[in-house]
């Protein structure tokens, strides 16, 4: 997906997307080209791991052809409905001559799929040319145009003009707000990127490469044969997908939080390829010289002048040298100046998107806030289970830790392995997590230390977003009684489990696809209902349509029996007996204490919020928010709804401190019970 042409699509969109849980250990891979003779090896593992879908059927040719089209035109802006009707509107007759097809491997109607494609790129692209003249010299006014989102596919060559008028001025007025266009000339400029970044997409269909220049048949036939395998797998589960290298890579690198380069973001503006963001920690951000804006105008000596997006990240990426001088023109006054900057690449850890650390002192010791951004593993022992307890073991250096904040609003999971051991920090031995798969069997995830790291008041921070991962700690926690649950109504409703080859160091092709579904201690799935919250606090995300329930294709929700008393039933006879006697006595208890204090730790949150004037602005924003949602596509937000303050967080830790308080006055011991 291209996320930035899609920002300018949809106004401040947010694309969500959620990692998965993750079942293999990081690595790499070299991959070859994929020839469309690959699709029945690559399908027929898809269809041996799925947990529903076995094989070809009526009703995933319908999805796929569906999938195939909306990948390409996700705006509706190249299409016209009498194009796309005879694959969205399929018979069943028509479905099965596919299917039939497909499964004599036989793909001759995605390839009449992509020439229509092919022939509607050719049109907007006449649209375009045509409007960019207007908009250049004045005969539409880019400046104050108003535009509203239109939903279905065009009926007219006119209403296609319209919408390719529309991303194009809501490019133009991005740029405006952010670059001076004080000049014809630099107009012009705005016009040009947008049309080099469309056109960078569409020429992967009509397989020409950036020059223009018609690429070879092996690559025109692994690029087919990647997008016929994205529309299979996503046609199976709305988590289940076949990735590029690329894109795995970029997963890897999410994933592990490190990569090996010299810590510069680009981006592409009219004025050049410029530093967007200098990562923390970097070899670029260390030397001191290099500032966000500055345009990159050299490496190594080459000039980059002429020079696509794409050649530039080549340029950046060469394995054969540690070293690399970058060149750059910074704007100081009026006066550009060019400047040299020699940079090491070495191994970067993406410390800002790990973790942030906080802490409040309170009366009789400090309340620590910790916020996760994903459920990370990657090499040199990094790993989001030691962090937590460094972030702990740093808050006792400072004072007693009398209470905890465990902020999961925008994580969206990770690793299943880090997610057993994070929620094994604040349990003691017990079963976390109960995966049950496609042919019926049960895998049971545990805890096997027999003391938690932290058993103080504890508050897990969600909100819609929070998804997978950290749905598992979040019900895991809950229900054992030794958190309690903050944040809007219900998390995002991901209760599925993925195997993925994207950090499998043999893998010749990168795919994810659902094998299973997920199940905590008390047997609940958060699948399609997600966590739900003990205490509402809304955050920015809940007056929108965001969840598991309003994607395409989701698996169904269910639940298993409870296992709070571990049945062992998964291990030999030897192991069995060796937990009866270390493993059961120290298991994990339900604690019933903070459930029997809820309805006052309710009532006094809700006092709180209602007489806190940032709150009551806040409520003002989402109820405006809530009536511009139904108008917005599924799991898109189009404001950013906080202040500066945090007011979420801050009530969160209101709420220890009345956990705390209320633990100081009662006589009820908080150990549980069986």
């Amino acid at each position: 997906m291209n996320a930035e042409l899609g920002f300018f699509v949809r106004k401040a969109t947010i694309y969500i997307l959620f990692c998965i849980l993750w079942l293999v250990n990081p690595a790499s891979a070299a991959i070859q080209s994929l020839k469309l003779e690959d699709i029945p090896r690559v399908m027929e593992r898809f269809f041996m791991f799925h947990i529903e879908n076995k094989e070809w059927s009526p009703t995933i040719v319908r999805r796929s052809m569906k999938l195939y089209i909306e990948n390409f035109d996700p705006e509706h802006s190249y299409l016209l409905d009498s194009e796309v009707s005879p694959y969205l509107e399929m018979s069943d007759k028509r479905a099965r001559e596919i299917m039939v097809n497909l499964q004599n491997h036989d793909y001759r109607d995605f390839l009449v799929l992509n020439g229509l494609i092919q022939e509607s790129i050719v049109r907007a692209q006449a649209i375009r040319a045509y409007l960019r003249k207007e908009l250049v010299q004045g005969g539409l006014d880019a400046d104050s145009a108003n535009f509203t989102l239109q939903s279905g596919y065009s009926g007219s060559d006119q209403e296609l003009m319209e919408r390719q008028k529309n991303r194009m001025v809501r490019f133009y007025q991005y740029h405006k707000a952010r670059t001076q266009l004080d000049t014809q000339e630099r107009k012009a400029k705005v016009y040009e990127l947008f049309e080099k970044k469309v056109q960078r997409g569409e020429n992967n269909y009509l397989f020409l490469l950036g020059e223009g220049n018609p690429m070879n048949r092996e690559r025109i036939e692994n690029l087919l044969t990647q997008r016929i395998l994205k529309a299979f797998a996503k046609s199976l589960d709305t988590h289940s997908s076949f990735f590029s290298p690329e894109e795995a890579f970029e997963m890897r690198m999410s994933l592990e939080k490190q990569f090996e380069g010299v810590g510069v973001v680009l981006s592409e503006s009219i004025d050049g390829v410029m530093i967007a963001e200098l990562i923390k920690g970097s070899p670029a951000e260390q030397s001191g010289q290099i500032k966000v804006n500055d345009v990159l105008v050299e490496v190594d000596g080459v000039s980059t002048a002429g020079t696509s997006f794409e050649q530039v990240l080549e340029m950046l990426k060469k394995k054969d040298k540690s070293e690399i001088i970058l060149g750059f023109m910074r704007v100081d006054g009026k006066r550009p100046q060019i400047f040299r900057v020699p940079l090491l690449k070495r191994a970067i850890v993406m410390n800002e998107e790990r973790m942030q650390v906080g802490y409040e002192r309170v009366e009789g010791g400090i309340i620590g806030k910790i916020t996760l951004h994903s459920f990370y593993e990657g090499a040199e022992g990094i790993s989001s289970e030691k962090d937590i307890k460094e972030a702990i073991r740093s808050f006792r250096e400072k004072g007693e830790l009398i209470g905890l904040v465990l902020d999961l609003r925008e994580n969206s999971g990770g690793f299943l392995s880090q997610a057993v051991k994070v929620a094994g920090l604040f349990i003691s031995n017990g079963v976390v997590v109960v995966s049950k798969y496609g042919k019926g069997e049960v895998h049971y995830l545990r805890n096997i230390v027999s003391k938690a790291y932290y058993n103080g008041p504890l508050v897990v921070l969600t909100s819609k977003m929070s998804a997978s991962a950290s749905e598992i700690v979040a019900q895991a926690l809950q229900d054992f009684g030794v958190a309690l649950i903050v944040g809007d109504q219900r998390t995002f409703g991901k209760g599925s489990i993925q195997y993925q080859t994207v950090t499998d160091a043999n893998a010749d092709v990168f795919f994810k696809v659902t094998v299973g579904r997920y199940y905590t201690a008390s047997g609940k799935s958060t699948q399609i209902e997600g966590v739900i919250a003990d205490i509402v606090v809304p955050t920015q995300y809940t007056a929108y349509h965001i969840g598991e329930r309003y994607l395409e294709y989701p698996l169904s929700q269910d639940q298993t029996a409870p296992v709070f008393v571990d049945p062992l039933s998964d291990l030999d006879e030897k192991t069995r007996k060796l937990f009866q006697m270390r493993y059961l006595p120290t298991s994990q208890r339900i604690v019933t204490f903070w459930k029997n204090m809820l309805p006052a730790l309710q009532k006094q949150s809700a006092y709180r919020i209602a007489n806190d004037p940032a709150f009551q602005v806040f409520n003002k924003k989402v109820d405006a928010a809530r009536s511009r949602a139904d108008a917005l596509p599924p799991n898109t937000v189009d404001e950013q709804l906080m202040g500066k303050d945090d007011i979420q967080m801050k009530e969160a830790v209101n709420i220890v401190k009345d956990m705390i308080q209320m633990e100081a006055q009662s006589n009820m011991p908080r150990t549980g019970s069986d």
